[in-house]
C-alpha cells in the first residue's frame, strides 16, 4: 500500500460554545485538508500533508497533534506568520466560517516549496478548499497536481465569506473546472454545488463535472446521505441514523475515508463498486457527527466497525 499527500490548509478552529449560560468559543486544530489528513491516518492509511504552518505555539500545536495522528510532515514548511484563525459559528444547517490572520499562515505555500519526489511518489494526491483562493497555494496545487503519478482527487470545499470582490466565484468555478477535469474522484458537498451552481440540481452538478472529465464524483447530502455519479452509474446512498452533536469535518471524513480505500485497494472495478466505499465513508461521518471536535473526532476502523455492527 502506498501513501497519500494532502496539500491544504491547516489552522486553528475557534468554534462557538456555550460555558455556564455564556458564548464561548472553543479551540480545536482544523483546516479541510488538515482534517482530511487525519482520517486518512485513522482509517490506517499512510499520509503526507502539505502545506505551510506558521512559526507560532499554534503551530507548534498543530505539528505535534499531527504527528500524534500519524500525519507525516515530510512536506510541510514553515512560515515567519502567526496561525490562521477560522471562527466558526452555527446558525443554520451548514456552519459559518469567517477566517482571521495576515498573511494568512496556510497560504504562502508556493510551488518552490514543493517536495517533488514525496508527489511524484503518492499514490493518491489530494488538492483543494479554501487555499485554491490563494494564487502562490494555487499555483502549488497545479504543480502537484501535473506531478501526481496515480489517483488525483478534489474537494472545492467552498467558503462563501471569502468569496469576496467582483469574478471572485465565477473565478473559483474556473479552478473546480480546471481540477475537475483530470481528477479520478471529486467530493463536494449539496453546499459546494449550491455555492458554485445555483440553479442546477445536484444530480445536474453531479454530470456536469463528470462531463468536464471527472471520473467518479460524489456529492455529500447531509443526512440524507450521499449521491454517487460514477459512468452511467448514479445512485443514491443512504446516511446511517446517528445522534449528531456536531457536524464539524463530516464531510472531510467522507473524503479521508475514500482516499484510505483507495489506497487500500485502489479504484474499484466497477462503476457500482463505489456504492459500498461511500456507504462506509457516511458511516465513518455518522460517528463524527456524534462527538464533537472535527479532526479530534476522527475514528479508527474498529470504531467504526464497533459503532455499526
Amino acid at each position: 500500500m502506498g501513501y497519500a499527500v494532502v496539500l491544504g490548509e491547516a489552522l486553528v478552529d475557534l468554534l462557538d460554545a456555550e460555558h455556564d449560560g455564556q458564548p464561548v468559543y472553543r479551540q480545536a486544530i482544523g483546516g479541510g485538508p488538515l482534517n482530511v489528513a487525519v482520517a486518512v491516518a485513522r482509517l490506517g492509511g499512510d499520509v503526507q500533508f502539505v502545506g505551510s504552518l506558521g512559526d507560532d505555539a499554534l503551530a507548534a500545536r498543530i505539528r505535534a497533534f499531527l504527528g500524534a495522528a500519524g500525519v507525516g510532515l515530510a512536506g510541510a514548511v514553515t512560515v515567519p506568520a502567526p496561525t490562521a484563525l477560522a471562527v466558526a459559528t452555527f446558525a443554520g444547517p451548514e456552519p459559518d466560517f469567517r477566517f482571521y490572520g495576515e498573511p494568512r499562515s496556510y497560504a504562502l505555500l508556493t510551488a518552490d516549496d514543493l517536495d517533488v519526489a514525496l508527489v511524484e511518489g503518492a499514490q493518491v494526491v489530494y488538492c483543494g478548499s479554501i487555499v485554491l483562493l490563494d494564487p502562490p497555494v494555487l499555483a502549488a496545487a497545479r504543480r502537484a497536481w501535473s506531478m501526481a503519478g496515480a489517483l488525483r482527487v478534489f474537494d472545492p470545499n467552498v467558503r462563501p465569506s471569502l468569496l469576496t470582490g467582483p469574478g471572485a466565484l465565477d473565478g473559483l468555478r474556473a479552478v473546480v473546472a480546471e481540477f475537475a477535469a483530470s481528477a479520478h474522484l471529486v467530493k463536494l458537498s449539496a453546499a459546494d454545488a449550491r455555492q458554485l451552481y445555483p440553479r442546477e440540481p445536484v444530480e445536474g452538478v453531479a454530470a456536469y463535472l463528470r462531463e468536464l472529465g471527472a471520473g467518479t464524483v460524489v456529492v455529500t447530502l447531509g443526512a440524507d446521505g450521499a449521491l454517487v455519479a460514477a459512468a452511467d452509474d448514479v445512485v443514491r446512498v443512504p446516511a446511517p441514523k446517528v445522534d449528531a452533536v456536531d457536524a464539524t469535518g463530516a464531510g472531510d471524513s467522507v473524503m479521508g475515508a475514500l482516499i484510505a480505500d483507495l489506497l487500500h485497494a485502489g479504484e474499484p472495478v466497477e462503476p457500482t463498486g463505489w456504492r459500498d466505499r461511500v456507504a462506509f465513508a457516511l458511516r465513518v461521518a455518522g460517528l463524527v457527527c456524534e462527538s464533537p471536535g472535527g479532526a479530534t473526532a476522527m475514528p479508527t476502523r474498529g470504531a467504526v466497525a464497533d459503532r455499526f455492527r
